[in-house]
């Protein structure tokens, strides 16, 4: 079943569980979609998204106390009898025994956070969306640089995982090796990591199995990192033109977003690690408006204006 774990969101978001008793291994979230039940809580349930978790807020909680005891159990009979995920109360409000008689009755849920209403919405939702978000599993190594997703890719062999030790070496950290996990969390924002069983762990031939994370320290390490840059690594072909000016951007697409690109031809003696995190650099300083390419050919373009006013003047 896809979604993600009740347990997980109670783990990740530090949610306390008022009905222990209820079994939640098998219950899922399956929409990134939150609701405030305030009409679902005066008895209107045309439209109602059920699927949604169920947020409670200070506002919908003070309605229910002054409907009075009555009229309290059946709105929120009604309300939990509607087949919801789970009720998370917020900002600091409390089920009483009726509510939580009833969640039990039901089988539904009843969480509770410390955050505020606002505060919280923004957290599950912005937690939701990424767990839930399209995913694919590329073969490749995605590492932090200088704050830069640098995802290498290429043939297998051809020294992908022996880049990313060497960077590793040099201060970054590394996310994932052999196989990245990409995640659309956004129209313009892809979030790489690594599965469970590999996380931390990079495969070199000739050696084996290595734990970076034991090996390096906690700080080679990182368990998510947005995708900024791709760079494909291919064997040499002196019969092909690499582009060696940088004025157009190339581009690969994921998940129907695209990334900016390089391909890096490999020849013995190229220091892997160092052009990688030129390439980092590089795309950074574009990114904050500053192109090394574009100011090279404005000074060229400058330059020739200059000698053909000379001329002009002789």
């Amino acid at each position: 079943m896809k979604g993600v774990e009740l347990k997980k969101l109670i783990q990740e978001l530090r949610l306390y569980n008022k009905t222990p008793d209820i079994d939640i291994s098998k219950k899922r979230i399956t929409t990134p979609d939150i609701n405030r039940p305030a009409l679902q809580l005066t008895g209107y349930l045309e439209h109602f998204e059920n699927e949604r978790v169920q947020i409670i807020g200070y506002v919908e909680y003070t309605y229910l106390l002054h409907l009075g005891r009555e009229k309290k159990i059946e709105a929120f009979e009604r309300f939990v009898s509607s087949q919801i995920p789970c009720v998370i109360f917020s900002t600091m409000t409390e089920p009483d025994e009726d509510m939580l008689d009833l969640a039990m009755k039901y089988e539904v849920p009843i969480l509770v956070t410390e955050q505020t209403t606002s505060t919280f919405m923004a957290e599950i939702i912005r937690w939701l969306n990424v767990q839930l978000a399209p995913c694919i599993s590329i073969h490749g190594v995605l590492v932090d640089v200088y704050g830069e997703g640098v995802l290498i890719m290429g043939e297998s062999g051809i020294g992908k995982s022996e880049a990313a030790l060497e960077l590793i070496k040099r201060g970054h950290r590394l996310v994932s090796d052999d196989v990245v996990e990409i995640r659309r969390v956004s129209d313009v924002t892809l979030v790489g990591s690594a599965p469970d069983i590999t996380r931390h762990f990079i495969e070199l031939r000739g050696i084996g199995i290595i734990d970076v994370k034991t090996l390096f320290g906690v700080e080679s390490v990182k368990n998510t990192q947005s995708i900024d840059l791709v760079i494909k690594l291919e064997e040499w072909n002196k019969d092909r033109e690499y582009d060696r000016l940088g004025m157009e951007e190339e581009y690969t697409e994921f998940l129907g977003n695209r990334i900016v690109c390089h391909s890096l031809p490999i020849r013995p003696g190229r220091n892997l690690a160092v052009i990688v995190e030129s390439a980092a650099v590089n795309h950074r300083q574009k990114k904050m408006g500053y192109n090394a390419a574009q100011e090279l050919y404005r000074r060229v373009q400058e330059n020739m204006a200059k000698k053909r006013n000379e001329e002009d003047e002789d």
